[in-house]
């Protein structure tokens, strides 16, 4: 038997959902309801740990999946075959046949700090065509959120210095690998060691060696200048058996280095003492690269201290976001727009304790003093925005096509840059994460929400 190929194809879009969403379509259709217009939005209800904001990664995936969504011929077949489609009846599938996104998806930008609760995307469509895109919305932008807002958080952490994503043997298989290289991208890493998201996304790569490499050889000088001879701007893994002497052999040996690594070890000893032992022979411009476990404590911790590291290579921490993996957002039904005398909005909300919702169709509304954010107002879309401030969802769909182009990946990487340059300080303070958030609703929302627990 050949081993299935499980990365997903154009042929794969209509059935990468959960099943409740293709169960909710049939019984949508069966009931009449499948043409009312809905909104939904998705939001985060809480942060990861430690985080104090989120940063908004995994749009133009989700855009291409929206545009481009389609049934295939096989995945009716397998619907069908489904017993528990038994009653759907021949018209559901009839319509999955000739199923297209014909509705309209507003967005913030990728790269954009956003606070719980603030809508990162809304769409509104046909309800039966709005509801089957929500499980692949939610997993392509919790996943992607998640690792660029903890990237964002190791760059801060690093002030300044390069951050290399080095996770790719940790991470939940490989195209979580792809994602990840592509989100910590945006959170402001310098490349990637993921060959394929350096091909694919235009990343810069970066790559060293393994201690295999360095035990293969007779001797670790040996190692070092068969590999400098191929890569004489590579670093040199130093760590293998002794780092100090390594740093002394290679000074002592002459050999061409542009850069170490430290791996293991205490990292701030080390580099200090393989600083000074390469300024005094004369290798002022080699780098030193730090690895091994590292998180954002630990590089803060680094940097505060004065250790003389130019880069850090992150992995593990990083690609599976170690300290909380996952990003509960969630994607839900705000209202219903009824055709009348012009258009009625019928609001919806949940009161589930601890899953409330607010109703309506929202905007978000952003104000700058000084450079820095003052206050989020989540308003209702027709709401006049308070003075001076700046909507940060734009319209990226209307009618089933795309309206706006595209930023590159680096140009999101830019815009996040200065996205984190307008969060007061506290904000991006690793050792102390903020709990009170500069965001308010409106109160038509609140009147509105208050209206509806009183019915």
């Amino acid at each position: 038997m050949e081993p299935e190929e499980l990365s997903l194809s154009a042929g794969d879009l209509g059935l990468a959902t959960d099943l409740y969403e293709l169960t909710m379509a049939a019984a949508y259709l069966k009931s009449g309801q499948s043409d009312r217009r809905a909104v939904f939005e998705a939001f985060v209800r809480k942060l990861p740990r430690n985080r104090s904001y989120m940063v908004v990664a995994g749009l133009e995936q989700t855009l291409h999946y929206i545009l481009n969504l389609k049934f295939t011929d096989k995945n009716i077949a397998y619907l069908k075959s489904l017993a528990t489609f038994r009653n759907a009846g021949e018209e559901f599938f009839d319509y999955l046949r000739d199923f297209r996104f014909t509705g309209d998806v507003w967005a913030a930008g990728e790269g954009t700090v956003l606070f719980p609760n603030e809508p990162f995307i809304r769409v509104e469509a046909p309800i039966i065509e709005a509801q089957v895109l929500e499980t692949y919305i939610l997993s392509m932008m919790n996943f992607q959120s998640l690792i660029a807002t903890k990237a964002s958080r190791i760059v801060n952490a690093a002030g300044g210095k390069d951050v290399v994503e080095f996770g790719f043997r940790r991470a939940h298989g490989p195209q979580a690998a792809l994602l990840a290289a592509r989100a910590s991208y945006i959170g402001g890493c310098a490349g990637t060691s993921n060959t394929l998201a350096a091909y694919k996304l235009g990343i810069p790569a970066f790559g060293t060696m393994a201690h295999s490499f360095v035990m293969n050889f007779e001797s670790e000088m040996e190692s070092f200048r068969e590999f400098a001879r191929v890569f004489p701007e590579g670093f040199l893994l130093v760590d293998t058996y002794d780092t100090i002497a390594a740093v002394e052999s290679i000074v002592r040996s002459g050999m061409q280095a542009s850069g170490i690594r430290l791996d293991s070890g205490d990292l701030y000893a080390l580099s200090t003492e393989s600083r000074k032992i390469l300024d005094r022979a004369g290798y002022r411009n080699a780098r030193i690269m730090a690895s091994g476990d590292l998180n954002e404590q630990v590089i803060e911790d680094l940097v505060r201290k004065g250790a003389p590291i130019d880069v850090f290579g992150v992995g593990t921490e990083l690609t599976t976001s170690r300290d909380d993996p996952a990003m509960n957002g969630v994607y839900k039904l705000v209202a219903i727009k009824v055709p009348a005398d012009g258009e009625k909005v019928l609001y919806k909300l949940k009161t589930s304790p601890g899953k409330k919702t607010y109703p309506g169709p929202k905007q978000v509304y952003r104000t700058l003093e000084s450079g820095t954010i003052k206050s989020d107002t989540v308003a209702l879309e027709d709401e006049e925005p308070p003075q001076g401030a700046t909507p940060l969802l734009e319209k990226y769909v209307e009618g089933g096509r795309l309206e706006r182009s595209l930023p590159s990946l680096k140009d999101i990487q830019s815009f996040h840059r200065q996205q984190v340059k307008t969060l007061p300080s506290e904000f991006t303070d690793i050792s102390a994460p903020v709990e009170s958030f500069p965001v308010r609703f409106s109160e038509k929302i609140e009147e509105a929400a208050r209206r509806f627990q009183h019915k």
